[in-house]
């Protein structure tokens, strides 16, 4: 049974309504409250089959009645809250550009940094929320769950990060803000690292035990304090580019690895 939205929205005054529009856009707000949104129909339909819970949904009036929309709704539980906006209300707080008009506030896991002693990803400082967001879709492909970031690495939970991810954050474990100290001693697997200094290329490793990949800054890379840690490795680049964007550094290594422990 589908659970019946509440009255229309129409005033941008609306506290729900603010709520939104401040988790979409201020990073801030987002820490502050514990909480962010998702947009889309992937998305949620990424969460529901996640068994993830959902704060409040937020639907277009004109989206109601879609199919998709429909299905969504069948699949939440019954007291979730379902809020109504006027298209035009929708449409002056939506980041995307297109796509079915559904969103969802959900809090921001906090989990408990643990002793780790399996594959993990570690993002030392990634700025781009469109590169951590591929990483961590990398990430899940792979099989990898734990995934550390350090104190100024992009939101892994930013609604531009979720896009970037399609999704996998909601397979993930990812742990935020940690400082290089908290990564270096609760990560108990070897750390390895891509570098420019280094002549031995991955392929020349024998990546089939537990391993912490660490993906770096976009400009200066791993810091050195983590980088003394780790065992550096080169990416063969033959035609003499100076480097690989860390999005794609990071999805050759974590693939490396699949490969040598299931189809070498």
């Amino acid at each position: 049974m589908v659970a019946n939205p509440t009255e229309l929205i129409t005033s941008d005054k609306n506290t729900t309504v603010k709520l939104v529009k401040s988790l979409l856009t201020q990073a801030r707000q987002r820490k502050k409250q514990g909480q962010t949104v998702i947009e889309g129909v992937h998305l949620i339909d990424a969460a529901l089959r996640s068994d993830y819970p959902f704060v409040q949904i937020l639907l277009a009036e004109s989206a109601h009645n879609h199919p998709e929309v429909q299905q969504i709704l069948t699949r939440l539980p019954t007291y979730t809250p379902i809020l109504t906006l006027s298209n035009s209300l929708y449409e002056s707080i939506r980041s995307l550009g297109t796509g079915i008009d559904i969103m969802a506030i959900i809090k921001v896991p906090t989990p408990r940094l643990s002793m780790i002693d399996n594959d993990c990803l570690i993002l030392n400082d990634v700025q781009d929320s469109g590169n951590v967001g591929t990483l961590l879709r990398t990430a899940a492909a792979v099989g990898i769950k734990n995934i550390l970031c350090t104190s100024t690495t992009a939101q892994a939970w930013s609604p531009k990060t979720l896009r970037a991810g399609m999704g996998a954050q909601f397979a993930l474990t990812i742990y935020e803000g940690l400082s290089v100290q908290d990564v270096l001693k609760h990560v108990q697997t070897p750390l390895f690292a891509t570098s420019s200094h280094t002549d031995t290329v991955i392929y020349q490793h024998d990546l089939k035990k537990p391993i912490a990949w660490i993906m770096g800054h976009e400009g200066q890379g791993v810091c050195d304090e983590l980088m003394q840690c780790a065992t550096p490795i080169a990416l063969p680049q033959p035609n003499g580019q100076e480097s690989l964007n860390v999005a794609i550094a990071g999805s050759l290594c974590l693939y490396e690895t699949l490969r040598q422990r299931n189809y070498n």
